[in-house]
């Protein structure tokens, strides 16, 4: 059935209106002050001959049919260490850094420097990680 521009328009049929204006936008048709009038129109409008009004001196936008994102033809280098390692190390900086705040603020409050347990919260798991790191080889398994 065809649209007539007197039928209600439904959300969907304003959220496509809106990626429409956002492409225009993001392609310079239209500007961020333009896009913001047209856009607080989309949301009172009610019939889609209103919608058409906000797109007609737009040329046509297929959304399904967009040209692939470009790709830097240059690869990142690669740092050597796998991404779960790297996230393991993260990890443990993390804890490693709470744990020390949490034992400055405890020193703190008590008025003397008490023993460095963050220590023993560092030191097996960061060598171990270091032991994984050096001796883990890097290679992927299959």
């Amino acid at each position: 059935m065809a649209q007539s521009p007197e039928m209600r328009a439904s959300d969907v049929d304003r959220d496509r209106v809106a990626a429409v204006l956002r492409e225009h936008t993001a392609q310079g048709r239209i500007t961020m002050d333009e896009f913001n009038e047209r856009l607080e129109q989309l949301y009172q409008s009610k019939t889609y001959g209103e919608l058409a009004r906000l797109t007609a001196d737009l040329p046509d936008v297929d959304l399904r049919n967009r040209p692939a994102k470009l790709t830097d033809p240059t690869p990142a280098p690669k740092s050597g260490m796998h991404s779960g390692m790297r996230a393991a190390w993260s990890a443990w900086a993390a804890a490693s850094s709470i744990n020390w705040v949490i034992w400055l603020i405890v020193s703190v409050t008590s008025g003397h420097m008490i023993y460095p347990w963050p220590l023993w919260v560092m030191g097996p798991w960061g060598a171990i990680l270091l032991v994984s790191t050096i001796f883990g080889g890097g290679q992927k398994r299959q």
